[in-house]
This record gives structure tokens, C-alpha cells and sequence, in this order.
């Protein structure tokens, strides 16, 4: 079962390409601030505008820089079944230890054709794979139902729930049972999340507080709710400010601030407002990200 704080890893760049000294780097610096698992290439990490080759060189890449400290989750989603197929089949060949799929997005298939979709991705990629259900982002959903029948699957470990329906959490968690690990897409919904059952988080905060993410996963699934609840509090502030605008624009300007990557987006991203970059700034400040940055912590 995957457990506790994965961190939404973005893809860092610089003049054009990805920047692989960069990404070993703060892959270096997640692990050693106790993060429990990488992901490369999802949302944060700009996946939409890698090419293909680019998307598999990250994951060889990030798979051979961890070296087995922490598990590696690939993105691998698609829209096209068979493209997801070819590059879940790569992230296996590569070693990591999962895949991650996004819902099939723009095409809007049907609830049987979204369970064709994994199924098929599933008995062709001998790999533990995660659903990931974001409908904000892809104009399609995982139903409830559709997300317990593929549970039965042994390739088809868990789920990265970004819904934002505690209520809908709760069933799947109830219906699918404990050998399914249930993770939160929404970096404020870690504690309610494990409280009732889920397993952690794919976290786009953790690429900042990664020792602060980390914490409040360990204490919440140790059941040291109180401590977990601190820790909620004294992260709500840049949770929030990390979604001020499209993901993954505040997180990498924030990591720009502390001086761990160029600050460099791929169109249509583009550089974060004036008004949004102060008020970021005066969060990673009040919270000492750039001090602690700025002393090599």
C-alpha cells in the first residue's frame, strides 16, 4: 500500500529544457527532508506540454536519481488508450514502482468506457497503478461505482481522489476495503482524508513544506490527531496560496524564490501577477521557506 506524503514533483527547466541538475537536486532535497515518495510527471509537473520523449526521460531519470530511497509514482495518463499503454509500459520498464493515470480527458467517455480504459492499461502494464479522478481538469469522472469495479484488479492499487467530496471519499474507502489506498489530490483535505480511512497525499504543498507534508501524514495515520491538526493550521495559509493561481504557477514561482529552480513555464503557463507574487511572497516569509531556503536547509 502506498502511504504518507508524495510529493507532485514539478518538472524544472531551463532555457527550453528540462533541467536534470535542478531535478536532482530537489529530488535530493525532498528525501532527505523526509518526503515518503516522488511523483514525476503529473499536473505539476507540466506534463502536458513535455513531449513524449521528454515524459520518459524525466520518469528514467527521476527513477535513477531515487535509487530505491523512496518509491516512484510515473504519470502516465492519456486520453488514448493506447498511448497510456505505451507509456505505462515505459515507466515499467524504467522501474518505477507505479503509474499514475489521469481520467480520460476532453473525449468524455462513458462510465463502461472509462473501465475499458483502465482495465485495458492495467492487464497490458504489470505495474501497481493509481487511478487519479480530477474532474476540475479533465471534463470527465471516476465514478464510485466504476472506481470498486476496477478495485478487483490486482494492478489497480488506489486512487488519487481530487474530487473534493468527503462524502464520496468515505464510500470508496468502505467499498474497496484496506487493501486500497485512497490518497488526497487536495492538499487541504490530507486530515479529513486519513481521518477517515485514506492513505495520504499527492501533494502540490509538499514541493516547499516537504518536511512539514511529511509530518502531518505520519502524524495523522499514526492517529495523533492533535498533532496532525497543528500542523493543518500552520499549513492552511500556503495551501491555499499554492492554488491562487493555475497549478503549477505559484509552487515553481516559489521555488524560484528559494533558489531551487529557474522560475520557467511552458505556454500557455505563464509567470504569475504581480499582485499574486507578493502576496505569495509574503506567505513563504511569514512561514520562513526563505530564510530556511536562503540558509540551506
Amino acid at each position: 500500500m502506498f502511504r504518507g506524503s508524495f510529493v507532485a514533483l514539478v518538472t524544472p527547466f531551463k532555457d527550453g529544457a528540462v533541467d536534470e541538475e535542478a531535478l536532482e537536486s530537489l529530488i535530493n532535497w525532498h528525501i532527505e527532508m523526509g518526503t515518503h515518495g516522488v511523483v514525476a510527471c503529473g499536473t505539476t509537473g507540466e506534463s502536458p506540454t513535455l513531449s513524449h520523449e521528454e515524459h520518459n526521460r524525466v520518469i528514467d531519470a527521476t527513477v535513477k536519481i531515487v535509487n530505491g530511497r523512496v518509491p516512484v509514482i510515473a504519470g502516465t495518463g492519456s486520453n488514448s488508450t493506447s498511448e497510456a499503454i505505451d507509456m505505462t509500459r515505459h515507466a515499467t520498464n524504467a522501474g518505477a514502482d507505479a503509474a499514475l493515470l489521469v481520467n480520460p480527458y476532453y473525449n468524455k467517455p462513458t462510465q463502461e468506457g472509462i473501465y475499458q480504459h483502465y482495465k485495458a492499461i492495467a492487464e497490458e502494464a504489470p505495474i501497481p497503478q493509481i487511478i487519479y479522478n480530477i474532474p476540475g481538469r479533465t471534463a470527465s469522472t471516476v465514478s464510485v461505482d466504476t472506481i470498486v469495479r476496477l478495485s478487483a484488479h490486482k494492478n489497480i492499487v488506489g486512487i488519487k481522489d481530487a474530487v473534493g467530496d468527503l462524502a464520496q471519499t468515505a464510500e470508496i474507502i468502505a467499498r474497496c476495503g484496506a487493501g486500497f489506498s485512497v490518497l488526497s489530490g487536495d492538499d487541504a483535505l490530507t486530515l479529513p482524508m486519513i481521518s477517515l480511512g485514506g492513505a495520504g497525499v499527492i501533494s502540490t504543498t509538499a514541493n516547499v513544506a516537504p518536511d512539514r507534508m511529511s509530518a502531518l501524514a505520519d502524524a495523522a495515520l499514526a492517529g495523533d490527531f492533535d498533532r496532525a491538526r497543528t500542523l493543518h493550521y500552520e499549513l492552511l495559509d500556503l495551501m491555499k496560496i499554492m492554488f491562487v493561481e493555475t497549478n503549477p504557477i505559484p509552487v515553481k514561482t516559489a521555488l524560484a524564490m528559494m533558489g531551487k529552480v529557474c522560475e520557467e513555464f511552458r505556454l500557455p503557463l505563464c509567470v504569475m501577477s504581480q499582485m499574486n507574487r507578493e502576496k505569495l511572497q509574503a506567505t513563504l516569509t511569514k512561514m520562513g521557506l526563505l530564510e530556511e531556503a536562503a540558509s540551506g536547509a
